[in-house]
């Protein structure tokens, strides 16, 4: 059945060629808008580990729901051990401490609020891959009174590297304490909201102004972001019990799942516009196919056949179009994203966010078996009602077509 189907399909290679075209154009533009979309979100994704959360955080049970509004009362006061048990995890790089703290930042004229964490320098250089340095330069350990601004701070307050500024922040009993820093850089990340307030300085000059010991979180670098739903699991089961909540930088980001919902939802359109795009062109061509060949049909009834031979052929024609146009979409569609990630694309900062980036087109093994299938989905279908017609046809209609 199938080499005759083939004998077929290859009988008229004009309209075939045609046909074949639009289930490939079909099948190579959802390998392109796919792979353009899951680079947005593996783009998106290592920008907010790199330059804010780290692949996971270790925080004090209840500090994601009212730790912002009081981060003293969220503290880990055995973070030592908590770090140690962490960093002993093959799939870890590095574990880093933060301290979260807010209040006042004068430059000698004026004040501007600000959400500021005292960090280590040197794993956090490493770490912040994402987060450029517009002016000045990172943190160092030698900077025990050096702060980072974020780009949105520096600009409200007017200040450059060189320049000195003071803090003004709360210790966890209530007293105001100040201390004097030197700005050493001002920092750009991916959120234009999170630059607007945010400082950084050394983890132990933040240690000593709230006056305590202890961080709010430990933040976990992984040697590959795909680690990171197991590693956190684990973690969970090794400190269960323990008023300690792991979160994944996926749960830390509101605003990636969002962004992920919205573009899975614009891209599932697309696929059903494709559908549709490709079950027309094919219908259309099986259509003719199929109805100049009614006495053809006709004569291989006449002959014995029975109708649901000729039904199961008219099928197995679309099907080997389906697999031969689906196969040649995403040969044509594979290297095209190949030839367009080695050039790249140049986006714009998207939106509340500050920088550009270049887009690629990411080859997966997933998008690549969905395309297909669409492709081949679409063409069967579309010789589903041709198929069916064309095998109810009385004979005597069928034979006196070769009249």
């Amino acid at each position: 059945m199938l080499t005759l189907a083939l004998r077929n399909v290859l009988r008229h290679r004009a309209r075939t060629t045609m046909t074949l075209a639009a289930i490939a154009f079909g099948v190579a533009g959802l390998i392109l808008s796919g792979g353009f979309v899951r680079d947005i979100f593996i783009q998106l994704g290592e920008a907010l580990i790199h330059s804010q959360t780290g692949h996971l955080q270790v925080l004090r049970a209840g500090y994601i729901d009212a730790g912002s509004r009081a981060p003293e009362k969220y503290r880990l006061a055995d973070a030592a051990r908590l770090r140690g048990e962490i960093a002993a995890l093959p799939e870890v790089a590095e574990v880093m401490a933060r301290i979260a703290f807010s209040g006042l930042l004068n430059n000698g004229r004026s004040d501007w609020a600000i959400v500021g964490e005292g960090v280590e320098p040197e794993p956090e250089g490493r770490l912040g891959s994402h987060l450029r340095i517009i002016a000045g330069r990172q943190l160092s350990a030698n900077d025990a009174n050096g702060i980072l601004l974020g780009q949105g701070v520096a600009q409200a307050l007017q200040q450059k590297p060189g320049d000195r500024v003071t803090l003004l922040i709360n210790t966890a009993d209530g007293a105001l304490n100040t201390g004097d820093f030197d700005v050493v850089g001002v920092f750009q990340s991916f959120s234009k909201d999170y630059d607007a307030r945010a400082v950084r300085i050394p983890l132990a000059a933040a240690q000593e102004l709230l006056a305590t010991r202890d961080v709010n979180s430990l933040v976990v670098a992984l040697k590959a972001t795909a680690d990171t739903a197991p590693v956190a699991q684990r973690l969970k089961e090794k400190f269960a019990g323990a008023p300690v909540d792991v979160r994944t930088w996926v749960e830390l980001n509101d605003f990636y799942e969002k962004t992920v919902a919205l573009y899975d939802r614009q891209f599932g359109v697309l696929q059903l516009i494709t559908l549709a795009m490709v079950l027309l062109s094919v219908a259309n061509s099986v259509n003719m196919s199929v109805f100049e060949r009614v006495g053809e049909f006709g004569t291989m009834r006449a002959l014995g056949d029975r109708n649901r031979k000729v039904f199961r052929l008219v099928l197995a024609e679309s099907l080997v179009l389906g697999l031969l146009g689906a196969t040649l979409g995403v040969i044509v569609g594979t290297l095209l994203a190949f030839a367009i990630s080695a050039i790249g694309i140049p986006m714009p900062p998207p939106p509340n966010a500050n920088l550009g980036y270049t887009a690629f087109i990411r080859v997966v093994p997933s998008l690549l078996a969905m395309s297909f299938a669409v492709g081949l989905a679409a063409t069967t279908l579309a010789a589903l009602l041709p198929a069916y017609k064309v095998s109810r046809t009385s004979l005597v209609e069928a034979l006196r077509s070769n009249v």
